[in-house]
C-alpha cells in the first residue's frame, strides 16, 4: 500500500507543478474552443450596416438586449432613448473586445472578469426578457444555470491565475 500511495503521491506531485502555467493556458484554451466565435457571432448580429455600422446597432441588438422595451415601441428602435444606444454600442464592443484580449491574453484578468459580468448580464436578459428558463443545480438536465456557472469557472480560472505564459501579459509583465 506504501508504494501505490508513494506513486500517487509522485506522479501527482509532478503533475501539481505545471499548474501555474499549465492551468491558466488551458482556461483560455477551453474558452477559445467554447466561448469565442460564439460571442464573436453574437456581436455580428448586433453590428448596423455601413462602415459605422459599429456605432449604430442593427435592431436586432436591441431586440436581444431589451426585448420587452423593443416590443413595446412596436420594435422601432428610433423611439429607445439615448441611453439604450449606449448599452447596445457597449455590450457589441463588449463582445468583440473581451474575448479578443483574453484571446491574446492581454489584460487577461480584467477582461475574464469583465466575461463574467457579461455573462450574468445575458443570463438576465435570457430569463427576464427572452422567458428562457433558468434550471437549478443539482438536477439531471443540463440548463442555462448549468452552462453558465462552467463558462463563469473557466473565467475565474483566468482571474484568479492570470493568462498564463502564452500571453501578452506576460511578455508585457503585466499580473
Amino acid at each position: 500500500m506504501t508504494a501505490l500511495i508513494s506513486l500517487h503521491n509522485n506522479t501527482l506531485g509532478r503533475l501539481e507543478m505545471t499548474s501555474g502555467w499549465l492551468t491558466p493556458t488551458l482556461a483560455r484554451v477551453v474558452f477559445a474552443a467554447t466561448l469565442l466565435v460564439y460571442y464573436w457571432n453574437s456581436a455580428t448580429t448586433k453590428l448596423g450596416s455601413g462602415i459605422l455600422g459599429f456605432l449604430f446597432p442593427s435592431d436586432g441588438a436591441y431586440v436581444q438586449i431589451f426585448p420587452k422595451a423593443m416590443e413595446a415601441v412596436s420594435y422601432d428602435s428610433s423611439q429607445l432613448g439615448f441611453s439604450y444606444w449606449v448599452i447596445a454600442v457597449a455590450g457589441t464592443w463588449a463582445e468583440f473586445l473581451l474575448p479578443a484580449l483574453i484571446l491574446v491574453g492581454l489584460l487577461s484578468r480584467l477582461a475574464a472578469l469583465g466575461m463574467i459580468g457579461f455573462v450574468w448580464v445575458q443570463t438576465i436578459v435570457d430569463v427576464t426578457g427572452h422567458g428562457t428558463a433558468l434550471g437549478s443545480y443539482f438536477t439531471a438536465a443540463a440548463n442555462v444555470l448549468d452552462q453558465r456557472t462552467l463558462w463563469t469557472f473557466v473565467l475565474l480560472v483566468i482571474v484568479i491565475n492570470g493568462a498564463g505564459p502564452l500571453s501578452v501579459d506576460r511578455a508585457l509583465h503585466v499580473k
